[in-house]
């Protein structure tokens, strides 16, 4: 069964805080795609994740190197920026297939732009709205992703944003 959760940000602090509560959710592992328009908040939405996860350091958008990795206490994190990928098999040159490991999280900006070379993800993230506004839609599609769903509605519970 698809579990989904839409969160409503009024700012970018509480897409950040948003980011923080999804953070533990996710496990140390899994694959979550994250697409919205450009300026939608993607990357803010990853750094606030990394942040919850414990990294402290400066986080880079990986637009001009496709992915920028993180070693974590206990996780391996890999972020991936799509934006500039022409062509899907461009994957093939990064070794695309070595990121995706049950050991490792990776998030992956604009995955549309990836079709059929990506494997399946756990969770999808949709970002919409202008200005500081955003609806945050979470889509899973496995039942580790249905688990994240669920866990991260019940610690938003009260917090939501209006």
């Amino acid at each position: 069964m698809t579990q989904t959760f839409t969160y409503h940000a009024k700012n970018e602090e509480a897409t950040m805080r948003f980011g923080r509560e999804l953070a533990p959710c996710l496990g140390g592992q899994g694959t979550v795609h994250i697409s919205g328009e450009l300026g939608a908040g993607k990357t803010t939405l990853c750094r606030a994740i990394l942040r919850g996860l414990g990294h402290e350091g400066a986080v880079k958008s990986p637009t001009f190197t496709l992915v920028e990795p993180y070693q974590l206490a206990d996780l391996t994190l890999y972020h991936f920026d799509l934006y500039r990928l022409t062509d899907p098999d461009e994957l093939e040159y990064i070794g695309i297939d070595d990121y995706f490991q049950s050991a490792s999280l990776c998030l992956v900006e604009w995955p549309e732009r990836a079709l059929g070379r990506l494997p399946q993800h756990d969770l999808a993230i949709i970002l919409q709205g202008s200005g500081n506004e955003r609806s945050i839609h979470l889509e899973s599609n496995t039942p580790y992703g249905e688990n994240i769903c669920i866990e991260l509605a019940g610690r938003l519970k009260g917090v939501q944003e209006s």
